[in-house]
């Protein structure tokens, strides 16, 4: 694609460079390719430096050059020393990769029917069910999630829950070429804060909820919600889309009716547990098994079964079935779509087993997700809850005593252990879990003292995580529930900067296996 129609989207401070005598003879540039690592430079292409949170893309400019660059895009206020290139001066270099990506790949939102999802906890969740909704009724779906993204029955890693600018328009350019009609897809806060999403063209947007988390990036709760509100006001409600978009808004939470307030003549759909909602749940029950009721749409009311636990899930449905009365997809078929699903691999998972121990693996790493669902499970168990969970490092730190209370206050037991500690000290980040749980199980016991299960409430330490699993299945009984939380679907655990196999079914199965030949 030529130089002069890739820039049309942002008004360039200057343009420069050696190689260049005019104007004309840059615009006239064939770009092959748009990149913002230096490393995956090829001939032909373009290099956007941009700043990321361990180091700025103009440091590497040079290498980007000798890789092949013919164009580097550079914040204007960033010296850059003479190259053998062009060089485009921008104010927002994240921006400009942002808006050129997406002409680059042909402008692939505007083609496709892109539902974003965002919120603290159940984008994940939230997403899995839409899919499985839009494949009942007949459409071709692609996935964006924090687990993967995915295809046409074609499955990827995804390193971020939304992919960098660039990442992202690809991927929306493939499932666009292939014959995809509708893309669900998680919005990060990060992704919004960091113009991921910029020039991405959304038909719907679902709001799920607020808590705390990613108070490292974003500092203070009032700008992590400021950014999640953007994504309606900022992104949905602009650009060719802006006059048919829609957003689902959960109203089951403050910031849910601060939104709903905020749309003022956009369209959108509120739903959440009060009849006045547009959907609504009534007279539903739980149990450990999943859970069945009633969902109003408007007026008409349908019966729904669903195997997943608890009632944060049941929020997760009702933004579903809100997308899906957005969608004009039938009541009765919403519900057969929301019977029929099964699971979110790593959420409330659960780990079959011969031991008579009931074993869930978890995501939760806030604290909100940690209380629902330790409180979804006391709600509905028999036996003992036991609760395996650490903190990531380089990460919220506040939030690490929030959890260690809650989880003493819920949990007859718990393993404070590791999860990613990063470049922290594993046994720095389990004190400030360990200072939150003091007021609300106090008794911390050493592992000579429960070799043999415990009789009463407290807490233990055990900083490797696989000694950790295996110890909370080991001195639990039949009829328990052993949650191992914080990490969920991921199979990998981060110490230092080294990244190392991990997976935590793989550990409770192995622990699970030696419980039984024990027993026998």
């Amino acid at each position: 694609m030529k130089l002069s129609r890739l820039l049309k989207p942002i008004k360039p401070i200057r343009i420069t460079g050696i190689s260049v005598d005019s104007w004309d003879n840059a615009s006239a540039l064939e770009i092959a390719s748009i990149h913002y690592r230096s490393n995956d430079v090829r001939p032909g292409g373009m290099f956007f430096a941009i700043k990321g949170n361990q180091t700025d893309g103009h440091r590497y400019i040079e290498d980007a050059v000798l890789n092949g660059a013919a164009v580097v895009v550079v914040d204007a206020a960033q010296p850059v020393n003479e190259i053998d290139a062009v060089v485009v001066c921008v104010e927002d270099t994240r921006k400009a990769l942002a808006a050129l990506s997406s002409v680059f790949f042909n402008n692939p939102s505007e083609k496709l029917y892109l539902i974003g999802i965002t919120g603290t906890n159940g984008k994940t969740t939230t997403a899995y069910l839409v899919e499985q909704l839009l494949h009942e009724n007949g459409h071709d779906v692609g996935v964006i999630s924090t687990i993967n993204y995915r295809f046409h029955g074609k499955v990827y890693g995804n390193p971020l829950t939304t992919p960098e600018s660039s990442d992202l328009q690809r991927i929306l350019a493939e499932m666009a070429a292939t014959g995809v009609t509708h893309v669900v897809m998680e919005v990060s806060s990060h992704g919004i804060a960091l113009d991921r999403i910029y020039h991405c063209w959304f038909d719907m947007g679902i709001y799920t909820n607020l808590s705390q988390d990613h108070l490292d990036f974003h500092e203070t709760m009032e700008e992590y919600w400021l950014c999640k509100k953007r994504f309606f006001t900022d992104h949905l409600m602009a650009g060719p889309k802006q006059n048919k978009a829609v957003a689902v808004i959960n109203t089951d939470n403050s910031k849910g009716m601060e939104l709903a307030g905020a749309m003022k003549s956009a369209k959108f759909v509120s739903v959440g547990s009060k009849a006045t909602n547009d959907v609504c749940a009534r007279d539903v029950r739980f149990d450990q098994y999943g859970m069945s009721g009633d969902i109003r749409f408007s007026d008409n009311d349908v019966c729904f079964k669903s195997g997943l636990i608890g009632r944060y899930n049941l929020e997760n449905i009702l933004c579903a079935a809100g997308a899906a009365q957005a969608l004009n997809i039938s009541p009765e078929a919403a519900a057969h779509g929301i019977e029929l699903f099964e699971n979110v691999p790593g959420r409330l998972e659960r780990i079959p087993n011969e031991s008579d121990r009931h074993v869930f693996i978890d995501y939760a790493h806030t604290p909100d997700a940690l209380e629902n669902v330790l409180a979804t499970l006391k709600e509905v168990i028999s036996g003992r809850l036991i609760c395996v969970f650490g903190c990531g490092g380089d990460r919220d730190k506040a939030k690490r005593p929030q959890m260690g209370k809650i989880a003493g206050r819920i949990s007859d037991f718990v393993v404070i252990t590791s999860d990613n500690p990063r470049t922290e000290n594993p046994e720095t980040i389990i004190e400030e879990i360990r200072k939150g749980m003091e007021d609300s199980l106090s008794r911390e016991f050493k592992l000579y003292e429960i070799e043999n299960g415990f009789s009463e409430k407290g807490f233990i330490i055990e900083a490797d995580r696989e000694k950790a699993i295996h110890l909370g299945i080991r001195i639990s009984r039949p009829e328990d529930t052993i949650l191992i939380a914080g990490k969920g679907h991921e199979d990998y655990q981060i110490i230092g900067t080294t990244t190392i196999s991990f997976d935590d079914k793989e550990k409770a199965v192995a622990a699970l296996g030696k419980l039984l030949v024990k027993a026998n």
